[in-house]
């Protein structure tokens, strides 16, 4: 705890650890932190920061993906893609002491097999402090032939039952692209993909549902991954539509759409053909922080997963929580 004074370099304070902090500390007695990384005073009841370091976060928000669109009767036709969630990345500058909440959305649920409708939910938002993502898109229905949904990416819409041409839902703007509209020369034909983070979805042709738009890759954790990608569209009687790159869900004719990926935030797959089958869930979103090591707390809540990466200390949250600076 020694304290140096040096008419070149100035005044270099006492150092300790939390652990190692003054057994009986004087009021007024001040040292700096290397455990919290702050100068630090004892107030007569506790240690108070007396300065106001910020540093740096690089940040990945992804909000939950929409689920792709179903047959919800007999009479057939081509469910759309569901859109990727929300995408954001950038840096955002930390305050210590400060807590930061964090929400993962849920992927949106497939649309159903029975009943009225087969049109997907859209998925719930992200956020990271101020920074939020809006949920991807719901794909249209196949045999009532609904548009896709607006998102964070649109889902793609849905053809049958004499409904031709249905429009894919729009994007939000910096977070995704717009799901592509269904097949126009007939009935029961391709399905349009939904967006992906990165791309738009396609639209099916008279034997293949449309594709899913491609996501974005981050290499925030260290490795590269895709996030966001468009679920693929179905198509009634043919080859279903690929899935965007990001965890977007595959599209099963005459049968149930594929889930889009959890953690990735990928649009849910599309149901199609003459036989009732819903559309693939959502994936659920995530969001992803990383911190200078030397910054790095310790203090979270919702169990995030921490990894280190070149003195970056990660925190990748699967569920909703929350960051002490």
């Amino acid at each position: 705890m020694t304290v140096i004074i040096d008419g070149t370099y100035g005044i270099s304070p006492a150092q300790w650890t939390t652990a190692g902090r003054p057994a009986s500390p004087n009021v007024g007695q001040q040292g700096y932190n290397t455990t919290l990384n702050k100068t630090e005073i004892w107030s007569g009841l506790a240690w108070v920061a007396i300065t106001n370091q910020t540093y740096t976060a690089n940040y990945l928000v992804v909000a939950g993906g929409g689920g792709g669109g179903g047959v919800s009767t007999s009479t057939g036709g081509s469910g759309g893609g569901g859109g990727a969630g929300g995408l954001q990345a950038s840096t955002l500058t930390l305050t210590p002491t400060t807590v930061y909440s964090i929400v993962v959305g849920a992927g949106g649920a497939g649309g159903l097999s029975t009943g009225s409708t087969g049109l997907g939910t859209s998925g719930s938002g992200s956020s990271f402090s101020s920074v939020s993502c809006t949920g991807g898109g719901g794909g249209g229905d196949a045999d009532r032939g609904h548009a896709g949904s607006a998102g964070g990416s649109g889902g793609g819409g849905g053809c049958g039952g004499g409904s031709l041409g249905q429009a894919g839902g729009s994007g939000t703007t910096g977070q995704g692209n717009a799901g592509a509209a269904s097949f126009t020369g007939g009935s029961h034909y391709g399905g349009g993909g939904g967006g992906g983070a990165g791309a738009a979805g396609t639209t099916g042709t008279a034997s293949v549902g449309g594709n899913g738009g491609n996501g974005l890759v981050s290499s925030i954790t260290g490795t590269a991954v895709y996030y966001a990608g468009g679920g693929a569209a179905a198509v009634n009687a043919g080859t279903g539509g690929s899935a965007g790159l990001g965890g977007g869900g595959a599209s099963n004719p005459n049968s149930a759409g594929g889930a889009g990926t959890a953690n990735t935030g990928g649009g849910g797959g599309a149901a199609g053909g003459d036989t009732a089958g819903a559309g693939g869930n959502g994936g659920s979103g995530i969001v992803i922080v990383s911190v200078p090591t030397s910054n790095y707390t310790g203090t979270t809540t919702g169990s995030p997963t921490i990894t280190t990466n070149s003195g970056n200390t990660i925190m990748a949250f699967t569920a909703s929580g929350t960051y002490t600076a």
